[in-house]
């Protein structure tokens, strides 16, 4: 067929993935491949099938007498989302999954001596926090990363504390916007991207 363009080098399978979480306004890498700048950390090991970026933009149709289908069709709004199960629990992964909070050392009862203890709080209304992403993807020599300069945890903590299988935190990240910056974007290595430049 005239035009077609078969390539089976530019089917992307994702052998590793890495979620990164920064500080809102912590400097974004600025490129795929370049290690990560200071203040961003790694969520470390995730479920091998559970990391899902999503967007979804929605639409209104204007509809006329004079035609069955919509005369114009406008986008109204857009969203992103992110979802991940991290598997390693320790202080930051358990703020970032609860939108903020606080962990403080607590003085464990009963005397044990040199023993350590901490509370962790979760955020009041209002009091959720902010948090930027960088979604790493990896295919062989090609690199992808998502970047969102900003998200918020915006869904509820559900976590299974089942004995047969090791308990997961579910990180759901909604992407923030505004004009001034782009909500997201993706730099990548890849050299199938040069045919759009």
């Amino acid at each position: 067929m005239a035009g077609e363009i078969t390539n089976a080098t530019e089917i992307v399978v994702p052998a590793r993935t890495r979620v990164w979480l920064a500080t809102v306004g912590t400097t974004a890498p600025a490129d795929a491949t370049v290690a990560m700048p200071t203040g961003w950390f790694s969520v470390g090991l995730t479920t091998e099938d559970s990391l899902k970026f999503n967007e979804e933009p929605q639409f209104e149709q204007v509809k006329s007498a004079q035609t069955d289908f919509p005369s114009r069709t406008f986008q109204t709004s857009d969203s992103a989302t992110v979802e991940v199960d991290l598997q390693q629990w320790n202080s930051k992964n358990f703020k970032a999954v609860f939108g903020g909070g606080t962990i403080t050392e607590i003085t464990p009862a009963g005397g044990q001596p040199g023993a350590k203890h901490y509370k962790f709080a979760p955020p009041r209304i209002g009091g959720r926090s902010e948090i930027a992403a960088c979604i790493e993807v990896i295919d062989g020599g090609k690199t992808y990363r998502y970047i969102i300069p900003r998200a918020m945890q915006m869904e509820g903590v559900q976590t299974d504390l089942g004995k047969a299988k090791e308990a997961v935190l579910p990180l759901r990240l909604a992407v923030q916007g505004g004009d001034d910056a782009d909500a997201w974007y993706l730099i990548t290595n890849d050299p199938a991207f040069a045919n759009a430049a």
